[in-house]
């Protein structure tokens, strides 16, 4: 591991936010970060390309009493999404309105043939997707062939073609199509989680009205126009959970959509949300992005992967208290199922990948591994090898495999996909750090070689493969405080983009260690320098995990500690103590 300290010793009154924000690149950023402004760092939603259209083609609906499809994907940023939707037609009362969440298992990823069967059946003739749709070009094309119209609302990567040596985007033939990631869009923040684009949504529509842009007497778009100004603010708790779970980078318009998004999460009303924080003990006007990380969004993400999703939507939209608190329950019980299976699995895989493993990328894979817990296997692996990783279980499909892979950062995982030209693949989708895939059955021993061969044409060439840790600064034990806490609070949520704050523990002596959780799994250790004490924490290490760089920790050694500071509650009191990355 390669570390880099941009700053010694910080003067941690005056400058410890600008050089933090600095060596990351983010200095012009630092009113965004310090004092974030809804109204000044949020943009117009109709700057992104086709919203206008989209607008005018939902109000239309509304006002001709169509039969509306929301079709959202599975995960903790499609319900969220369908969620945002949900509350806007419920807000206005409108009842022509169906909800569609595809069967991770049964149906997988995205439309399908019957899904759109079914719909028709119900004589829709609107489908507004969520968080899914831009690859679905032969299924969207199905459903205009029959009369519907289709607007996709997705923030995944456009299926690309190469036509005589060059790269051609190729969208579905939607009646709009609403992505920043078009080639076609111009929009600020490129990186919008698919629920912060169904808000945009929203947001649209409303402003839209409110400007007299749509002028009907009809009833329900009085309803629109009466909603009273800021209503859509509240809908930004659904946006704060699925902008931090879905991983975009916290910078820009998503640092503002995160920060303002845990506010609004402190004071939601849910019912729902409430029987699912208190089940799982989480004080609800103290969340943090850790929380949403940890807590929430597991928990919503566990129902597709070991039910139905629809149990996570009926949790996030019921106003029942007794329905949300035997969902809360039941969603409880999912989870600790998922962890169980997850468990059991990753002692296998661990089993078989060795740590000198000197392969570039990480193919790994087994029938009898179910679909909804692949994502989480491949992000556990990624975690302990820190290479890219693809993981494939069981289908549907006889004659297929399902997988999903993410990426270290050195390498495009869609890109890579794409970069096998030979019928591997069924499907492939996602962005750059995350994907999913379909491969044929009888493909799949050829799986492994195709993608390291490819790996070698696609990956990052400045990409160092010795991975760095960019350490923020050096600090004294004296600085592990409140004052400093309160200063790196303000940078605060931390993500994809904004990493917690890490410093270097320099020189320090250990006055005591101990081992404590179950099977004595964790570290704490006492350390101190020119008589000022400090604890610091190791999860799921020991005493023996950093040999390789400075022996078995013992009482009196001397060394330096990679962490980060964090609050450890105790009682009535307030401590500070540091979250161990690596002793060196």
């Amino acid at each position: 591991m390669r570390y880099q300290i941009k700053k010694d010793i910080f003067d941690f009154e005056s400058d410890i936010q600008e050089s933090i924000l600095q060596h990351r690149g983010l200095l012009e950023q630092k009113n965004l970060f310090v004092s974030p402004d809804f109204d000044k760092h949020t943009h117009n939603p109709f700057d992104i390309f086709g919203m206008e259209k989209a607008v005018v083609r939902i109000l239309d609906a509304i006002s001709r009493l169509e039969t509306v499809a929301i079709f959202s994907d599975y995960d903790c940023d499609g319900i969220p999404a369908m969620v945002v939707l949900s509350d806007f037609f419920k807000k206005i009362n409108y009842e022509n309105i169906l909800y569609y969440t595809p069967h991770r298992h049964k149906e997988g990823y995205g439309l399908n043939i019957q899904a759109l069967d079914y719909l028709i059946q119900q004589s829709v003739s609107l489908i507004i997707t969520v968080d899914l749709g831009i690859t679905n070009i032969e299924e969207v094309g199905y459903a205009k062939e029959r009369g519907v119209d289709v607007i996709v609302t997705d923030h995944h990567l456009p299926h690309v073609v190469i036509e005589e040596g060059i790269e051609k985007e190729v969208l579905p033939p939607a009646y709009q199509v609403i992505n920043t990631k078009q080639a076609q869009d111009t929009y600020k923040e490129k990186m919008l989680c698919g629920c912060a684009i169904a808000w945009k949504i929203v947001c649209a529509v409303l402003q839209y009205v409110r400007e007299r842009r749509y002028v009907s007497e009809h009833e329900y778009i009085k309803s629109i126009a009466g909603i009273p100004l800021g209503w859509e603010k509240w809908l930004l708790d659904m946006v704060g959970i699925s902008t931090i779970a879905d991983m975009v980078p916290l910078t820009g318009e998503n640092r503002t959509l995160a920060y303002y998004g845990i506010k609004v999460l402190q004071k939601s009303r849910r019912a729902g949300l409430k029987a699912l924080l208190l089940k799982a003990r989480a004080k609800q006007e103290l969340l943090t992005e850790d929380d949403i990380a940890f807590t929430i969004a597991p928990r919503l993400n566990a129902a597709s992967r070991m039910d139905s999703p629809e149990v996570a939507f009926r949790l996030l939209s019921t106003t029942d208290h007794e329905e949300a608190e035997e969902l809360a329950h039941f969603l409880e019980k999912l989870n600790t199922s998922r962890k169980e299976s997850v468990g059991s699995i990753m002692k296998d895989v661990y089993s078989d990948l060795v740590q000198d493993d000197q392969k570039k990328v990480i193919v790994i894979g087994n029938p009898a591994w179910t679909p909804g817990i692949l994502g989480l296997i491949a992000s556990k692996v990624l975690d302990t090898y820190k290479k890219p990783v693809f993981v494939w279980g069981a289908a549907e499909q006889p004659d297929q495999f399902k997988g999903s892979c993410r990426s270290d950062g050195s390498v495009n995982v869609v890109d890579l996909m794409r970069a096998i030209k030979d019928e591997v693949f069924v499907h492939v989708g996602g962005h750059e750090l995350a994907g999913g895939f379909s491969v044929y059955r009888e493909r799949i021993h050829e799986l492994e070689q195709m993608i390291l061969d490819a790996y070698e044409n696609v990956k990052k060439i400045n990409y160092i493969e010795t991975k760095n840790i960019f350490i923020d600064g050096s600090i004294h034990p004296t600085q592990v405080s409140h004052v400093v806490m309160q200063k790196i609070d303000t940078l605060a949520p931390y993500g994809m983009g904004n990493q917690r704050p890490t410093f270097l523990l320099k020189d320090v002596e250990v006055v005591s260690l101990r081992h404590f959780g179950k099977g004595n799994s964790h570290l704490e250790l006492l350390v101190s320098s020119h008589e000022t004490r400090v604890k610091a924490y190791g999860y799921f290490v020991g005493s023996h995990s950093f040999e390789k760089t400075v022996g078995v920790i013992e009482v009196g050694k001397r060394i330096s500690i990679v962490g980060q500071l964090e609050r450890d509650m105790y009682g009535s009191r307030k401590n500070v103590k540091v979250r161990i990355i690596d002793v060196i």
